[in-house]
């Protein structure tokens, strides 16, 4: 990703609100909407276009192989952020509307790869133009409320699925809703994001050296992350569809899910600043194995409701603290790591819905290897820690 020069219009604290509501709503559509819109939709999808769990699986994991492309993509060929950001958006409006206006399953299955894609760059984009700005006008500890985005977006895409299910719109007018949406905020970004459109030349790389053992096994701890948190990510509200017959209360679990999502990092931050980035990342999988395996030992809706709380609170929190312990295990080579930490991560997440088609569908013995990989990683991560870890 090319560095960004801040323009002069964009070197005062005005700026840094600017940065903030920019990137939170860029976030929120790729995130909320581009990458896991679908995930409060399946219940719907399932009661009236008959879409079933294994084909769920299939849909979620081509969002999870466009994501892992468009990460690589832009570690590969960089494209300058605000374009990155204008034009992932403009995809996810494109790809998600389009979900209204077919039933063929392959073309879902493409559209779906398409806003992962997108998705990863709006992200890759946001973190490149947004964060510059915020250091530049000394503001940088506002960059958490750029990515409290994605729980907003998780959220709001929750509370417009719970709407639909109680007002009986159906899958197709809530992808409208959800692609009109994204489109709004593509129209309304994208003259802003163009003002900051100057660029300068892209930073020299840092000389390749080897990756030390702890910073591979930590990126392998990552992914077992990935894969450890998609699976409720994905099937909580299916799961909550199949105990509680009433849309009004079962559609509760995704909007919960990003409400504990937008808050995590502040609360984190707030509530335990002498603990490091591993250890938070420690004790945030812990709590995340709790919620995985809480549905399988008993399923009403106050257990629903705390697996979402204790997946939707940490998934963030350990995602931040990945990123930070990845820059300082990492060095001079801490993008190259971030890079393998976010492919690690993708392809966590890629495995996941597969694991759950090996089961044809049960979610059961999914979770229980989901909670004992957390459990392992977690183990892991304390016995492979460096000196200043």
């Amino acid at each position: 990703m090319s560095s960004t020069t801040v323009p002069a219009a964009f070197s005062t604290p005005r700026a840094a609100v600017i940065a903030v509501w920019a990137g939170l709503a860029g976030l929120a559509v790729a995130m909320g909407i581009g990458r896991f819109a679908f995930t409060p939709l399946l219940p719907l999808m399932q009661q009236d276009a008959g879409l079933t769990l294994v084909q769920g699986g299939w849909l979620a994991t081509a969002n999870y192989v466009g994501y892992l492309a468009g990460a690589v993509i832009c570690i590969s060929a960089p494209p300058r952020p605000v374009r990155a950001i204008q034009w992932g958006l403009l995809s996810i409006a494109a790809s998600t509307l389009g979900m209204a206006l077919t039933h063929d399953f392959w073309l879902w299955v493409t559209l779906r790869f398409v806003a992962g894609a997108a998705s990863a760059f709006v992200l890759v984009g946001v973190s490149a133009w947004a964060m510059p700005i915020l250091a530049h006008v000394e503001r940088a500890a506002w960059s958490g409320r750029v990515f409290s985005g994605v729980g907003v977006g998780i959220c709001f895409a929750g509370l417009i699925s719970l709407i639909a299910g109680v007002a009986a719109w159906g899958s197709q007018a809530t992808w409208v809703v959800l692609g009109g949406v994204a489109a709004v905020v593509t129209f309304a970004l994208w003259q802003r994001l163009a003002a900051t459109s100057a660029h300068a030349p892209a930073a020299a790389k840092a000389r390749h050296t080897p990756l030390s053992r702890h910073a591979w096994i930590a990126a392998l701890c990552y992914g077992a992350f990935g894969y450890g948190y998609i699976i409720p990510a994905t099937f909580l509200p299916a799961l909550a569809r199949e105990v509680i017959a009433s849309p009004a209360v079962f559609g509760w679990v995704w909007p919960v899910f990003g409400a504990a999502a937008a808050i995590s990092t502040a609360l984190a931050v707030r509530f335990f600043p002498s603990h490091s980035p591993r250890q938070l990342w420690v004790h945030g999988q812990w709590v995340l194995a709790v919620g995985v395996i809480a549905p399988v030992l008993a399923v009403n809706v106050y257990v629903l409701m705390f697996s979402a709380l204790c997946v939707g609170g940490t998934f963030m929190v350990i995602t931040m603290a990945g990123i930070q312990e990845a820059r300082r295990l990492g060095g001079a080579q801490g993008p190259r790591l971030i890079a393998a930490f976010t492919a690690a991560f993708a392809l966590g997440q890629i495995i996941g819905p597969l694991v759950v088609n090996l089961f044809h569908g049960g979610l059961t013995w999914p979770s229980l290897l989901a909670a004992c990989v957390l459990a392992a990683s977690s183990a892991m991560l304390r016995l492979s820690a460096d000196d200043t870890g």
